[in-house]
């Protein structure tokens, strides 16, 4: 027998999945850590601990339980949240806490200094992507200017990924999707760095090298078997961000399939057959040449819903989210007139506005927490159909919608994201996320499988169909104008100019 190995790095939970040949599961394995959050506005792993120590933790969990010997293993690949940023030093020591993806806003000021600096036209023209907080550049800026003397000793700057490969190679390889979420510092017609655009943020040798993410990145070393049980030599894939992981590992292969990732963040990836460039949406090379995807994700979701267990559902333990979700089911839909702005990190896209804030309006005494919790999971559901809205103004309307990720279980926030987005979802069989989606890959790239036989390996199980309400006809739109109309308090509220 012959197996492949895939370990997700997530927000807030680490997980590892043993496979065979045919895809079947051989072994699972998980280990939570937090986010950390020193300050508004910002977002932090500890890339040690919480990245190269969890991989550790389930890689020997795997190992250990499925009893499959480590020369079985044919090949290993990895995927993390991303966009990060590490630096490291001359030895690949971090020097700080790796900076989360859009989440962290840290950087707005280098945002709008790049933008000035270069040209917004420039930018999408070259980049394929507006600067947001999404973008590794402004980050890197924000480095420079406010911790030099990190600045100073930082020898590469990775993300999660390319960490992880190189903890197991001892190579600074990055694929070319994670690269392109680095604006302004690569270029996506050349499919290279962009030493022009780079200057006065950082040197582009200091920029792992670039491959496709089924390649081989390189090799388990000696040092890296000591440590995770793998054999010596094992090949390790280039890997790549989460979320094109999560896509691959429910089906989404084709141009016009999008994969709707319901995990601390919502996430949607869709493949299409040419670039779609817009400033609402973010574009990256795909994991295959000569493939492109579209991608949008809001700010808070899973996120947010942990947020308000533990602040009005504390008391309920370990089946909390299980008692909110029927407290929601039985609030009516439309949560008796309330809306909520999920805006409680800022928000991604459509609109990239860090100075965005959360809201619940139109309270009153006769709404309970069930009530509040639906409003929550409609408010993140409005917030998916604002991204729909935009891929059918940019004629790239989704022919499949693949949903997968934890928030599939809730049924409430399912039907509501397809009654208000207007789209069915189908949820694939095995619903392991991204990891599953790291041993599939690993498999293609060592020839065992071809990128299409995924439909093979996690078959469609069920549909959730959309149903046409009037009561969402009515709030959607309702929705939109709530925030455009509080957007300036909001901002004078946080000091966003």
């Amino acid at each position: 027998m012959s197996y492949t190995l895939g370990v997700d790095i997530g927000t807030f939970e680490t997980k590892g999945v043993l496979v065979d040949a045919t895809g079947a599961i051989i072994a699972q394995a998980s280990r939570a850590h937090k986010m950390l959050v020193p300050q508004s506005g910002w977002a932090e792993h500890r890339a040690e601990d919480d990245w190269w120590g969890d991989f550790v933790f389930v890689t020997t969990a795997l190992l250990r339980d499925s009893h499959v010997e480590p020369e079985e293993i044919v090949a290993v690949a990895c995927s993390a949240i991303g966009p990060c940023m590490l630096p490291v030093d001359a030895a690949g020591k971090p020097l700080m806490n790796g900076v989360l993806y859009g989440v962290d806003t840290r950087a707005s000021a280098q945002i709008s200094e790049l933008t000035e600096r270069i040209g917004a036209e420039v930018i999408m023209a070259r980049c394929g992507n507006a600067l947001t907080s999404q973008s590794v550049g402004p980050k890197i800026l924000w480095l420079k200017q406010q911790r030099p003397e990190i600045y100073a000793q930082t020898a590469m700057v990775l993300s999660a990924t390319p960490y992880l490969t190189w903890k197991l190679t001892g190579d600074y390889v990055m694929d070319h999707y994670t690269a392109a979420n680095f604006s302004p510092l690569y270029d996506v017609n050349t499919l290279s760095w962009a030493e022009d655009l780079a200057a006065g943020i950082i040197a582009v040798d200091r920029l792992p090298r670039l491959a496709w993410s089924t390649e081989i990145a390189g090799h388990v070393t000696a040092e890296a078997a000591a440590k995770t049980g793998l054999a010596v030599g094992t090949p390790v894939t280039v890997g790549t961000i989460d979320a094109a992981a999560e896509a691959v590992s429910v089906g989404v292969r084709d141009p016009g399939e999008m994969m709707m990732m319901y995990g601390s963040t919502i996430f949607i990836i869709q493949l299409t057959a040419l670039p779609v460039r817009d400033p609402r949406m973010w574009y990256a090379p795909w994991l295959y040449p000569g493939q492109h995807a579209s991608m949008a994700g809001l700010a808070t979701s899973g996120t947010l819903t942990h947020w308000f267990r533990d602040q009005f559902a504390r008391e309920l333990g370990d089946g909390a989210f299980g008692i909110l979700a029927s407290e929601a089911a039985a609030s009516p839909k439309g949560a008796k007139g309330l809306l909520c702005l999920p805006y409680f990190s800022g928000e991604r896209t459509p609109i990239h506005d860090a100075g965005a804030v959360g809201a619940f309006f139109g309270l009153n005494l006769t709404h309970q927490r069930g009530d509040l919790f639906r409003a929550v999971l409609e408010g993140i559901a409005s917030g998916t159909a604002h991204v729909m809205e935009v891929c059918r103004e940019l004629g790239a309307e989704p022919v499949r919608v693949l949903a997968v990720g934890g928030g599939t279980k809730n049924a409430v926030w399912m039907q509501a994201t397809s009654d208000i987005g207007g789209v069915p979802q189908s949820v694939a069989e095995k619903t392991i996320g991204a990891s599953y989606g790291d041993a599939f890959l690993a498999a293609v790239a060592v020839g065992r499988v071809l990128p299409d036989e995924i439909a093979e390996w996690n078959p469609v199980a069920r549909v959730v169909q959309p149903v046409s309400e009037a009561v969402y006809a009515r709030q959607y739109p309702l929705w939109k104008r709530l925030y455009l109309q509080t957007r300036d308090i909001a901002h004078e509220l946080g000091g966003v100019v």
